[in-house]
């Protein structure tokens, strides 16, 4: 007991008097800009630079993070909020794809698959991003789409490349060789020992800078013809979604054996929402709604406003065991109830962010044992409903009675483990193909100006390897595998033409006073909100400074079903009592998790890189913080 409280104190002195960090706090009074490139960041800091605002800055390092396929391309998706200082609101950004049309469970199921495929262009969603950007750029930016894609296309005419992406094209070559018009972007000497480019090689786009340049080209006309600014930006969008970009793009994919066609293009566009947003301790979150994860952050931090974590301490047992409860009491609710809003049936959004809902399942955690057999709540009578699917959760094994707290393990429903484990020794194993599906990848974008401005985006899709549509040099997004085929995993989420996948991706803001008070995001697949849960809680509970809470350690949690990769239901399963910490835990904190039921994996790297802003508002000044893991970047002014 002594040696704990010693550690305890250790931490408490480490966070209060500002640790040495590997990387510097960013510093700006003007403006910040960070992502997951250097050159990505120097492309919305030389737009900061010519007077653009934080969004047209974002806009700039979306567009560059694209063109350097930052686990991600054009084709893919974006998310994100934008705060804006004229209203004092948060706007939501749904950009997005839909499932194709025939994209349906049956013709998976025909296929012999359990899930769609985690490659190729039956992984496709429509692309979302293009639409994304436009929709920020020509509501709240103040730039053309010229000015804004000029980096983009700059970068896409040469630049040279950097060791981890060129790396990730040699890797992923046997695959790439499938899809031919990949293979002449990718892997530019084909027969050699080394077919992608070198690190520092020039890398070439020209498909992809012609495709920017129509768009461009489609602004100009418009503008000649007096059209204003936004109504220019969205005549470049019509290019790409109905002119002659989207007539290749078709073609290209259905050469290679895909679903889309020219009117899924044409009657997807980007959608504006209101955000969701939960209240901790005064200070206003704020997520996208139910079709990524995000609220599952804001029903953890709900459930954890029911502890006193500030005196348990940082990364203690106690607090580690009460993080991983209340996660994955959140996770199971995001793995049954998370959907598409514009599709029936309706989420049951507000029962599951309600307080007294959160009280409910903060009474179930044990002090002292995990559970393993941790099961979706029933939400619907804290929204005056009766829950539809009290039956389907029953064949699954699992119990909605909500009196009953600290429930004995019962057997795991078989849906949810192969084993039927109850406890850590027996869960399913953690082999590197489960770890890159629950790790996998994507980037993110914070931006913020001294005029109020503040932009987060979390884009993805179209990552390498990946199939690039016909001569327009745009990666197709791989994002139709976060669908369900089986309606009792997920009623919400069972794929269908039209619908959106139930996506991680989940861009974070925060404000306090109805001031910006954080700006975050990270990457890395189911991992994306267990590390802005606690990089929030390092900040909010241990106060730690920005670029200290993007350095902590954290834990993982692996007992969720995987929202990404493998194609077989055993590929997806939670793994009972499975947990990563940071190798430099002490022993005596692992002995206490293992006595709990907790099976442990140790790395000296437990979170995907997490950029963030936090406003400053005492000295009107920005902190920015760029995580010590990966070519995350940032720049301040």
């Amino acid at each position: 007991m002594k040696r704990l409280l010693v550690t305890l104190v250790l931490l408490a002195t480490l966070f209060s008097a500002g640790a040495q960090t590997q990387k510097p706090v960013l510093h700006g009074k003007n403006w910040m800009a960070i992502t997951g490139k250097p050159l990505a960041a120097t492309a919305g800091a030389m737009i900061f630079q010519q007077g653009g605002n934080a969004v047209d800055a974002a806009c700039a390092m979306l567009a560059a993070t694209c063109t350097m396929w930052d686990v991600l391309s054009w084709g893919g998706e974006t998310q994100a909020l934008i705060f804006n200082p004229k209203t004092g609101k948060v706007i939501a950004i749904n950009a997005l794809g839909v499932a194709p049309t025939g994209a349906t469970s049956a013709f998976f199921h025909e296929k012999g698959m359990e899930f769609p495929p985690q490659y190729g262009p039956l992984a496709a969603t429509t692309p979302g991003t293009v639409g994304g950007l436009c929709l920020m750029l020509a509501n709240y930016g103040t730039m053309t789409l010229e000015q804004v894609l000029k980096p983009a296309m700059e970068l896409a005419a040469g630049y040279p490349i950097e060791a981890q992406t060129a790396n990730q094209m040699e890797r992923g070559k046997e695959m790439i060789r499938q899809w031919p018009y990949s293979k002449a972007v990718f892997l530019p000497h084909t027969g050699e020992k080394r077919e992608a480019p070198a690190a520092g090689e020039i890398f070439v786009q020209k498909d992809l800078l012609e495709t920017l340049r129509k768009m461009v080209e489609a602004e100009r006309s418009a503008l000649k013809r007096k059209m204003n600014r936004k109504d220019a930006i969205m005549a470049a969008n019509d290019r790409f979604y109905k002119g002659d970009i989207a007539t290749e793009f078709v073609r290209g994919a259905q050469e290679q054996g895909g679903l889309i066609t020219l009117q899924d293009l044409a009657n997807w566009k980007a959608i504006e929402e209101e955000p969701m947003k939960v209240s901790y301790k005064g200070i206003d979150v704020y997520k996208l709604q139910q079709w990524t994860q995000g609220p599952m952050l804001l029903q953890a931090l709900n459930i954890l406003e029911n502890f006193d974590l500030k005196s348990m301490g940082y990364n203690s047992a106690r607090y580690i065991h009460t993080i991983y409860q209340a996660m994955n009491l959140a996770f199971a609710d995001r793995d049954f109830y998370y959907g598409d809003p514009y599709f029936p049936p309706a989420e049951p959004m507000k029962g599951l962010l309600s307080k007294d809902y959160a009280r409910m399942r903060a009474a179930q955690v044990s002090n002292d044992r995990n559970m393993a057999q941790a099961s979706p709540g029933d939400p619907y009578p804290f929204q005056g409903g009766t829950n539809p699917y009290r039956e389907m959760l029953k064949k699954r094994g699992f119990s909605l009675d909500t009196t009953s707290t600290n429930r004995p393990a019962g057997f795991m429903p078989a849906h949810d483990n192969r084993t039927g484990a109850t406890n850590a020794a027996e869960s399913l194993p953690l082999d590197s193909a489960y770890m890159e599906r629950l790790w996998a990848g994507t980037t993110s974008v914070e931006a913020a100006d001294k005029d109020g401005w503040v932009v987060s985006i979390t884009p993805s899709g179209g990552w390498l390897p990946a199939t690039i549509a016909g001569k327009t040099g745009v990666g197709m997004s791989q994002r139709l595998q976060s669908f369900v085929l089986d309606s009792t995993l997920n009623p919400f989420n069972v794929i269908e033409p039209g619908k959106r996948p139930r996506v991680t991706l989940t861009p974070s803001m925060a404000l306090k006073d109805g001031k910006p008070f954080l700006s975050f995001a990270v990457q890395g697949g189911d991992t994306q909100d267990q590390n802005l849960l606690q990089f929030f809680l390092n900040m909010v509970e241990f106060g730690m400074n920005v670029q200290e809470a993007a350095e902590a350690a954290n834990i993982n949690s692996n007992q969720l079903w995987l929202s990404l990769g493998g194609e077989k239901t055993a590929d997806r399963k939670p793994r009972a009592g499975s947990i990563l910490l940071h190798d430099n835990t002490p022993v005596w904190v692992q002995q206490e998790l293992r006595r709990m039921g907790y099976s442990i994996s140790l790395d000296d790297r437990t979170s995907g890189p997490i950029n963030a802003i936090y406003f400053d508002w005492k000295h009107n000044s920005f902190w920015g913080g760029s995580s010590n893991h990966g070519e995350d970047y940032g720049i301040g002014w």
